[in-house]
């Protein structure tokens, strides 16, 4: 039975950069049939580097029969994975986020989960010397996975083995780090083709805070006012987005990605004391705040994160 390799709903770059270079690994140095599958429609960002890269888009599931061997990638969360995950064969858990627990195994699995920056950059150290056999969409995928979950180095989850492997692959595929993240990001920041309720859910993952449950999105872009300019819409298709996704609410970051700041959409009396109480700011009678530095949701957003 082919395994199917797939990160979290929602797929970002590495959910969908990473699936592909780990079915690559395991069908064609491994032996093991696999394919790579998406839980929904890549980001912008991502269909950039498929574009780029010539790769096929993995297929789209919404769920996954009981019984099928699987390898989750770019997260352990079952928030983010698909109904009755526990009822499949996990096989494996590669990830660098910090583990959340729930996910429940037929056997003992092979689990990696380290505090890098990207999914990616695991990955190359264990397929090793394996890598020179990877055709150049492989490990054109695997840079672009690096250079989105760091932000092109600037986040602080970013690692000296992310910007070692990142720049090593650079070098091998002859290109210039600047140039392609910046063709990257611009594609990330193009938004204009989604609806406000798209936008809330493009880069979105499920935390509980002092009992309350949040949507906790961020929008990474080189064009925040793009973004903001839609203020009015996003806060109003909030409600509805939270009630449909059984959250309290939705906590919104425009992270602009040049500045190194993000900007919080404040639409209640619920996100102004989370905004306070988590980032130590004054929010006022404001309907936003800006929190200079804060880049990542992984080590700035949801560790602090207080009610």
């Amino acid at each position: 039975m082919t395994t199917l390799v797939f990160g979290h709903k929602s797929p970002d770059t590495d959910s969908t950069g990473s699936p592909i270079i780990w079915a690559w690994y395991l069908s064609e140095v491994k032996g093991t049939a696999a394919e790579p599958v998406l839980l929904g429609e890549p980001n912008t960002e991502a269909a950039f580097m498929l574009a780029r890269w010539n790769l096929d888009k993995p297929r789209i599931v919404a769920g996954v029969e009981a019984g099928t061997p699987v390898v989750i990638v770019d997260t352990n969360n079952p928030a983010e994975l698909p109904e009755g995950i526990n009822d499949t064969d996990i096989q494996a858990i590669i990830d660098h986020h910090k583990l959340v627990g729930g996910l429940e195994t037929k056997g003992p699995i092979d689990i990696r989960i380290e505090p890098l920056a990207c999914t990616a950059t695991i990955m190359r150290k264990m397929i090793g010397d394996d890598l020179a056999k990877a055709p150049e969409g492989v490990k054109g995928a695997m840079l672009s996975c690096i250079l989105s979950d760091t932000l092109e180095f600037r986040s602080p989850t970013t690692t000296d083995e992310d910007r070692a492997v990142a720049e090593a692959l650079a070098a091998d595929l002859g290109i210039d780090i600047p140039g392609y993240a910046a063709e990257m990001f611009a594609a990330k920041s193009d938004v204009s083709a989604f609806s406000e309720a798209e936008l809330l859910r493009m880069d979105s993952k499920t935390y509980e805070v002092g009992g309350k449950t949040f949507r906790v999105s961020v929008l990474e872009t080189t064009s925040p006012g793009t973004v903001l300019s839609r203020k009015d819409a996003l806060v109003a298709a909030m409600p509805t987005v939270a009630e449909e996704d059984g959250a309290d609410q939705v906590l919104l970051f425009v992270v602009d990605i040049l500045r190194e700041e993000s900007t919080l959409l404040v639409p209640n009396d619920l996100v102004k004391q989370v905004a306070e109480k988590s980032f130590a700011t004054v929010v006022g009678d404001a309907d936003s705040v800006v929190l200079p530095g804060v880049v990542s949701r992984k080590k700035q957003i949801i560790p602090n994160l207080a009610l």
